[in-house]
């Protein structure tokens, strides 16, 4: 019992750290600020391209951000839970 109160301990933990962390990708003097629990916190658009290359961007760099989200998030409960 007191491994499970110790597991879920350790579980609240991770999820705290977890939505204090933030990614940051940048492409083009397009940037985005991801949180551990995938909210965009900004999210910074350049002027100077064409709103079809913003589009592209924008979704690349969404997907790079959460690419790297899942890799810490894996990280982090690999390196808490073995």
């Amino acid at each position: 019992m007191f491994d499970k109160l110790k597991q879920i301990n350790q579980l609240r933990q991770l999820q705290n750290q977890i939505k204090q962390q933030r990614v940051e990708v940048e492409k083009n003097g397009t940037r985005v600020v991801m949180s551990g629990e995938f909210e965009v916190m900004e999210l910074s658009l350049n002027p100077e391209l064409d709103a079809k290359t913003q589009e592209k961007l924008v979704m690349q760099l969404f997907n790079d951000a959460r690419a790297k989200i899942q890799s810490m998030l894996a990280k982090n409960f690999a390196g808490q839970l073995f």
